[in-house]
Formats: C-alpha cells, structure tokens, sequence
C-alpha cells in the first residue's frame, strides 16, 4: 500500500474523505472534504478520482460529491448491522406503533453508539439521533445499555474518553458512571431522563443474540414526563427476545 508524505496510507486518507459527509453535509466540494479530513487539496482531487472511478463517491455537475451507491450495496451485504436491521424492522414498527414516539435501533462502533434505523412520528418529542450518524455512548441510553455488559477494561476506556454536559441532568462523574453501569446490568435496562434534552426521556434494552452475544440496543425517546417506566421496559424486552429470535434464523439461514 502506497504511503503519503505525511506516513498514512492513501487507504485512510480516502476513508478520512468518506467519514467527512455527514447527515448535515451530504453534498460537499473538494475544498470543503481537504478541510474537513485534513488533506492537501491536490492528494484530495487525486483520491476522489479514484473513488469517483470505483463508485464509492458520485460527482453532481456543480462540482459537489456524495456518497457512492456503491457503499450502500456493500452495507446491505453485512450479515452484522443490515441482518440486524432486517430481523427488528418488524417488531420494531410493533414498538413505534404501541409508543408513537420514536422506536431505534443502535449498535456500538467505539466509544459511539451508531443508529442504523429509527422509526418516528411526526410530532414525536425531539430527538438527536439520526440513521447512520453517531452520538457519544456515555450520553445515550442505547449507549449505555450496551456499555454495561462490556468488560471493565472497556467500560473504563470509554470513561476516560469523557463525555460533555448536554443538560444538567448528563452524568458525566467517572464514579457515577461506573455506579449506573452496574445498576444498569443488574436491572437489565436503562432509562435516561434528560440526558440529551431535558424534553426527552431514552429507555434502552440489549439485544442479544442466540449464545448471549451483544448484537446492539433497542430503545425508545419518549417525553419526560411522570409515565412510568416499566410499562416501555416490558414492550422492549418482548420485542428484544423476538428481534434476537428471528436474526438467530437469520443468520443461520433458515425461516424463523
């Protein structure tokens, strides 16, 4: 693999390129992505060549670049987060349709949780999260439900990590992180109340897989408000067990 003069590999310099397009920047110029990604404006045009070549980006007529079909193609190929998403759509329209608030889908990708389908109505409570795009683990309830049943080594490296006060109700203090990983793990859920936005209320469940593994999180943004807790936990958890059956016979590729 050929190195660029500053020791990386075009191989990351084009996937810095990649990661540059957000949900808020789904058209940008060659300038904009050298800036973004932090590449000389010449190594720039020379990889979206390539990539424009390979289909991995499309170039518009006013110049502008945009996300190839192409990786869309691969992403619809993965038997991880796209078999996922196809084994919960269904029970997850079920969720959305009994909370009619927002119904979502999430999955760990570092110290981030990574939405890869959500569901909502149209005068739902606010919500940050977006498909494809990530929010800090430590500030999520998909985040933190996932994290709690992760080793300690990597529950304190997301720790150290940190997190920003979103509201004043965002737990930030290592020792109360800690303290809410573990009541997390032995409740078996989690319900943020403000975390993001002082409007919203985040109840996650894990999703699991057939042998106990940790497939991603499904949760709920409701209002904060006095509706209690446990009535969402048991329409998450039925629909959990259901998600967690159907993608075991998926993956082994027979017929739920």
């Amino acid at each position: 693999m050929a190195r660029t003069s500053a020791g990386r590999s075009s191989l990351s310099r084009a996937v810095d390129l990649l990661d540059a397009f957000d949900s808020g920047s789904v058209y940008l110029t060659a300038t904009e992505l050298a800036a973004r990604a932090g590449s000389p404006v010449s190594t720039t045009h020379r990889l979206l060549g390539e990539l424009t070549a390979l289909g991995l980006v499309e170039r518009s007529e006013d110049r502008t670049y945009r996300i190839g079909a192409r990786i869309w193609e691969w992403s619809a190929r993965s038997p991880g987060a796209a078999g996922l998403r196809a084994a919960a759509l269904p029970h997850l329209q079920k969720v959305h349709h009994a909370v009619r608030q927002h119904a979502q889908i999430g999955i760990l990708v570092g110290h981030d949780v990574l939405f890869i389908e959500r569901l909502t109505a149209p005068d739902a409570v606010v919500n940050y999260s977006v498909i494809g795009q990530r929010l800090p683990a430590l500030a999520s309830s998909s985040g933190l439900v996932q994290l709690a049943w992760l080793p300690e080594a990597e529950q304190d490296a997301a720790i150290a990590a940190g997190v920003r006060h979103y509201t004043p109700l965002t737990v930030t203090k290592p020792e109360k992180i800690r303290q809410r990983l573990a009541e997390i793990r032995r409740a078996g859920f989690v319900a943020n109340d403000g975390f993001i936005h002082t409007a919203a209320r985040g109840i996650a469940v894990p999703l699991r897989g057939h042998q106990d593994d940790l497939l991603g999180a499904l949760s709920v943004i409701v209002p904060n408000d006095a509706a209690p807790v446990r009535p969402y936990v048991t329409l998450l958890q039925n629909a959990a067990a259901a998600i967690a059956r159907d993608y075991a016979a998926l993956t082994r590729g027979r017929p739920a």
